[in-house]
């Protein structure tokens, strides 16, 4: 019963983050910086209503007394910080396909991360995923004519972000309040700043866009906490399977709901490199397989 509740937590994390296009869409007429900056302001009342909820606010004060735990995540919630802005401006400016591209490639960053800073020896089949997600991210430099710029920024960016908290063992919820309580202030200061001056969007918009901008904080933190949830119910090959859910329902709304062009010349990129994520998924599934074999054979003899 666990395991499947744990399932559809991260199916509706998943979910919630594959359909937020259409939500950061309906705020179009904002400028992204300003959209970022709501996220930023409202997410801080949703999680610390939910720390307080939760009772976890001694272990809350605890850990941001912290001065690493402060160091950690002040650099990590400014690389959070950089990732909502491009995705949100990519978004908005009809690039939810390329955006979509940077979080099927993140899984292979991360094994490059992988390499470098915990000394993981890469297998063939890792290093022929990645070598064909060199060769796809140059066709669509040179064939299609524009360096996937978007996709590379968001998943390089993700990817550091996850490295950052792999750092610590603060409990999500509490790295998490830590982060937007970090950025609250600058955040807080632009958007009284941009109100002030009668350019902001809450004074000059409609009763909808403040109410979808104020939102913006409870369409942040809640797939975070249903992640979170799910994180501890079900194993991470799992979730790493599920994963794979939100980009590719950003991929169809990109082409079926806003119609973003799909040439050739960009499918055969992109099919270059899902066939890289293909390759990586059948050698890791594989590699799982060929363990519990093994200590299945150990536990039989």
């Amino acid at each position: 019963m666990a395991r499947y509740s744990g399932i559809i937590a991260a199916s509706c994390a998943y979910i919630i983050w594959g359909v937020l296009p259409v939500y950061w869409k309906a705020l179009q007429t904002v400028p992204a910086l300003e959209i970022l900056c709501h996220r930023m302001t409202w997410s801080l009342f949703v999680t610390l209503g939910i720390i307080l909820c939760v009772r976890r606010f001694a272990a809350f004060r605890q850990a941001l007394a912290n001065r690493r735990n402060l160091g950690i995540f002040g650099a990590s919630a400014l690389l959070l910080a950089v990732n909502w802005l491009i995705y949100i401006w990519a978004v908005n400016a009809g690039y939810i396909l390329e955006a979509s591209l940077g979080y099927f490639i993140n899984p292979l960053i991360s094994v490059v991360f992988g390499v470098f800073f915990f000394k993981e020896r890469l297998r063939p089949g890792q290093i022929a995923a990645l070598v064909l997600v060199v060769i796809g991210v140059l066709y669509l430099t040179i064939y299609y004519g524009r360096f996937p710029w978007i996709a590379l920024s968001l998943s390089v960016t993700f990817a550091v972000y996850g490295l950052l908290h792999k750092k610590s063992s603060l409990p999500s919820m509490d790295a998490l309040g830590i982060e937007v309580l970090l950025f609250f202030l600058p955040a807080a200061a632009y958007l009284l700043l941009v109100e002030f001056t009668g350019s902001g969007a809450i004074q000059g918009g409609t009763t909808i866009t403040a109410i979808l901008l104020i939102g913006a904080g409870v369409v942040t933190t809640l797939p975070l906490l249903l992640f979170g949830f799910a994180a501890h119910k079900i194993p991470l090959s799992t979730l790493g399977l599920l994963q794979y859910m939100a980009p590719t329902i950003s991929f169809f709304i990109g082409i079926l709901l806003y119609h973003e062009e799909f040439p050739r010349e960009r499918m055969i990129g992109f099919s270059i490199i899902w066939t890289a994520l293909a390759l990586y998924l059948a050698e890791g599934t594989i590699r799982r397989v060929r363990g519990r074999r093994a200590v299945l054979g150990e536990l039989r003899s």
